[in-house]
């Protein structure tokens, strides 16, 4: 069961997203650093572009491939989905999870402005994914994970509804192993991606303990003093 605080927060940065989806934009995530080509953001709806608030392009570091089927953990506007669509394919199909209201119909508006329809965007909590188990080939997710306020479940729930073989390819914001809890806090807020951010170690160990494998971070760009944006890799064994 979720402790007071936990709904709190989760409620907290439900209400941030929900106002950045209406224009009404304050603190987030928005720390792409210039992150996706030319030639991708050409692609997209200037309003996806507007709303991405990621910290990486989980898409160019998952390897996506014709025939995929991907999972966007916290979809946002939809910028990830829509470009993990295209790039799979029509024989391929591209999910987007997402919990507020507002950012989901932002989506589902950028898909179809885009003409994109081997898509869907589904409203749900990263810690309890609306899929069945073993759905899907690719877990990608820009800047969300350290945003869940049980991340234990969201690990547990990639490796649930990832098929055999399948694997992960996330940009999140990560802290070194040095830095405490407090002084993660120090830096920025929770729903500035920064209070609620692991740690390498930690980040190894929880994917590790639902039965991740090949698990690599690999930093992108700094963020603030001793954290930065990540390239997490990580595979579910084939057997």
């Amino acid at each position: 069961m979720m402790r007071s605080d936990q709904i709190l927060m989760r409620e907290e940065v439900r209400r941030k997203y929900a106002d950045s989806a209406l224009g009404l934009r304050e603190e987030c995530c928005d720390v792409t650093g210039g992150l996706y080509t030319d030639g991708e953001l050409s692609s997209l709806p200037a309003d996806a572009v507007t709303a991405s608030l990621g910290c990486g392009n989980p898409t160019a570091v998952a390897d996506l491939r014709e025939g995929e089927t991907v999972l966007d953990l916290g979809s946002g506007g939809g910028i990830d989905v829509i470009l993990s669509a295209k790039r799979v394919g029509p024989s391929g199909f591209a999910y987007g999870v997402d919990m507020t209201e507002e950012m989901l119909e932002l989506a589902r508006r950028n898909a179809r402005e885009a003409g994109v329809k081997n898509i869907e965007f589904l409203e749900g909590l990263i810690e309890e994914i609306p899929l069945g188990e073993e759905t899907v080939d690719v877990i990608i997710s820009n800047c969300v994970i350290n945003l869940a306020v049980d991340k234990p479940a969201v690990f547990a729930e990639m490796h649930r509804v990832l098929r055999p073989g399948g694997r992960i390819g996330i940009s999140d914001i990560v802290a070194d192993d040095t830095l405490t809890m407090e002084e993660r806090a120090e830096r920025g807020s929770w729903v500035g991606c920064i209070a609620g951010a692991l740690s390498v170690s930690e980040y190894q160990a929880g994917l590790t303990s639902v039965g991740f494998t090949d698990v690599s971070l690999t930093p992108s760009h700094e963020v603030a003093e001793g954290m930065a944006s990540m390239i997490v890799r990580a595979t579910k064994p084939s057997g």
